[in-house]
């Protein structure tokens, strides 16, 4: 496999805040742009770090007082999957088409038996390159 840096696959559009930004602000800017994260800088553009759905997910659990809202209020109910026998590519590719890092797997007589992630995609990429390079 090719090596190919970092400067060709990373997004250059990049979605900024600053420490001072309400939360509420950060997740209405990653909700109107489809985007997992948001980084934090300070006046010079510097890193000063980086605010992600996991986060938020944190930030909902130990929010105080608790909210009563059941996850039906907020899940999504069309929900594209994956069959276990589809090419790796295929699920790549419409994973990037909407801009999704999970993919539940279904089988139609099982339901639900797996979930895809960018993680295992990202896994499997980096496990390929060691094979070719030995």
């Amino acid at each position: 496999m090719e090596d190919i840096f970092v400067a060709r696959l990373m997004s250059t559009n990049l979605h900024t805040v600053t420490a001072d930004t309400l939360v509420e602000d950060a997740a209405q800017l990653m909700l109107e742009n489809n985007i997992s994260s948001v980084i934090v800088v300070d006046e010079d553009n510097h890193l000063d770090g980086i605010l992600t759905t996991t986060d938020f997910v944190r930030i909902v659990a130990k929010s105080q007082p608790k909210a009563q809202t059941t996850v039906e209020r907020y899940m999504t109910t069309d929900v594209i999957t994956a069959d276990a026998q589809d090419p790796i590519t295929d699920v790549a590719e419409s994973m990037t088409k909407h801009g999704f890092h999970h993919m539940p797997v279904v089988d139609d007589d099982e339901g639900v038996i797996g979930m895809i992630t960018t993680s295992d995609l990202a896994s499997y990429l980096s496990q390929a390159g060691q094979l070719t390079t030995k």
